[in-house]
């Protein structure tokens, strides 16, 4: 039934990439907001995009300081810092922002691409992040995120399914739902794990291809990173990474690279 299910789902078209999905793929994997609204002009300092070196937008993610931009795993798993660039400063996937090389991608080590755990991924920019009005990083949670929490959703992904990429960058209104209530849905579809969140309002709302990676706020923090789920608003639940419970992982590789690039400084001045 597992399978039956998954290969109905998932034999659908990418308009934004033109591949057949595979199997696991019924998941975001560049995913849209349904039922959004375009973002107000700098309303959405903190969204990243990551696009390809010919300026293809394929995921979101979050400015956490002037190096760093939290994404999930599976936007960054086989690119390179030659194959991607991060855009900032912009709402309009066709002009505007800031355009940043990268240096280097942090994958977190247990990452699993079939049940889509430990989704996080951290990009390292080669310039400092010039923060302006339309720039600015976002915190990260300080308290987990409960049932019924209030939250805001913002990402480029898909308008509807099958559909086009908006131009203007989407936000949308959501509330999170239990983690016990998001497993009983989707059992015997795909597990989901305590250290994700989920978020359902109706069918119609929610996120899409080209979400992925992109920031779930509460309280003007990032709380969630858009995973995987159902494309597209069609009345199951998004799934996203719990931030919370991996910001010792992301402070650590932070500070790792910090540390590294001190002692390299040190090195070189004696």
């Amino acid at each position: 039934m597992h399978t039956s299910i998954l290969i109905s789902i998932l034999c659908i078209i990418s308009g934004s990439h033109g591949y057949i999905l595979p199997v696991n793929d019924f998941y975001f994997r560049n995913p849209r907001i349904v039922g959004g609204e375009n973002a107000p002009e700098g309303g959405i300092p903190y969204q990243a995009s990551l696009r390809s070196m010919l300026n293809s937008h394929f995921c979101g993610g979050s400015i956490l300081s002037s190096r760093w931009i939290l994404t999930a795993a599976h936007c960054t798993v086989g690119k390179t810092n030659r194959t991607m660039i991060v855009v900032v400063g912009t709402n309009s996937l066709l002009a505007g922002g800031d355009e940043y090389s990268v240096v280097d991608i942090k994958i977190h080590e247990q990452y699993n691409g079939n049940f889509i755990s430990n989704d996080v991924s951290l990009v390292k920019v080669s310039a400092d992040i010039q923060f302006s009005d339309r720039v600015q990083p976002i915190q990260l949670p300080n308290a987990n995120t409960e049932s019924g929490a209030d939250l805001l959703l913002s990402g480029w992904g898909r308008l509807s399914y099958p559909g086009v990429l908006p131009v203007q960058l989407q936000m949308i209104n959501l509330v999170s739902l239990s983690v016990e209530d998001c497993q009983n849905i989707y059992q015997g579809i795909n597990p989901v794990y305590e250290t994700q969140i989920c978020s359902l309002t109706k069918k119609g709302e929610g996120a899409c291809h080209g979400d992925s990676g992109g920031p779930l706020v509460e309280d003007g923090k990032v709380v969630g990173i858009v995973s995987w789920g159902m494309p597209c608003a069609r009345g199951y639940p998004d799934v996203y990474t719990r931030v919370y419970s991996f910001i010792n992982w992301i402070e650590d590789k932070m500070s790792e690279e910090a540390t590294s690039y001190d002692m390299t400084k040190l090195k070189i001045i004696n």
